[in-house]
């Protein structure tokens, strides 16, 4: 499985949305605190994109020499309609800085340093040093992930059910024949399903090694699916 490390890291470097909440800045609308890009950079700290106005520039251009403490908040949803369709948050707590010189006329880039971080997940709850937070690798599918689940719940639903035949006695017990199955999350170390309905319960499908793009996927997915046929 991904440790909390890379699962924080991966969310960092997605799509999903994103706030920078700033003691003292409560009154700001969300998309003001919104960065318009993020990227980590080589020793782990998170560059954050902002138009020159933004509520956010401001308090760190006026913070100056003192510490301007931000906690960087990501929620991940599910790309596809599901039940309790919030998947995670993660939260990337530090200090933030003005980066002058880094972004285009109209922006600017802030960074923060990284002070603690913490995920809270399908995976579970844990926390993350910096350390590992600058020392983590990111999910190879992630850029391709909600396009890929929206394919397989589109495409290939009769294959995706199937699934619950891979689950032996669990899919008995569960009901899981009766339910269905939604494709909900993808890594490179396998496929987790959400079966719908009372109760809702979620399986996980890993592949057979961990996959590095998505062309190994497609071959990960055939053998699964074709084990599930069987």
């Amino acid at each position: 499985m991904p440790s909390a490390a890379e699962r924080t890291r991966t969310l960092v470097q997605s799509t999903c949305s994103a706030v920078v909440l700033i003691p003292g800045l409560d009154g700001a609308r969300p998309d003001q605190l919104t960065p318009r890009a993020r990227v980590v950079g080589h020793d782990g700290e998170v560059f954050l994109l902002f138009p020159a106005d933004s509520p956010a520039v401001r308090a760190a251009t006026h913070a100056q020499d003192d510490e301007l403490s931000a906690v960087l908040e990501i929620t991940d949803v599910a790309p596809v309609s599901v039940p309790h369709r919030i998947r995670g948050r993660a939260w990337v707590s530090g200090w933030l800085t003005c980066v002058p010189g880094l972004a285009e006329p109209g922006s600017m880039m802030l960074r923060l340093e990284v002070g603690e971080a913490c995920v809270d997940d399908l995976w579970g709850a844990e926390s993350v040093e910096p350390e590992e937070f600058a020392q983590a690798s990111v999910d190879p599918l992630v850029t391709h992930e909600a396009d890929l689940l929206q394919h397989l719940h589109s495409a290939h639903g009769e294959q995706v059910q199937e699934l619950c035949g891979l689950l032996g006695d669990r899919a008995d017990r569960a009901g899981a024949n009766r339910q269905r199955a939604v494709p909900l999350a993808l890594d490179r170390f396998g496929l987790r399903v959400r079966f719908v309905g009372e109760p809702c319960f979620d399986a996980r499908f890993d592949f057979p090694e961990p996959v590095r793009d998505v062309t190994e996927l497609r071959r990960a997915m055939h053998t699964l699916f074709g084990a599930a046929s069987h």
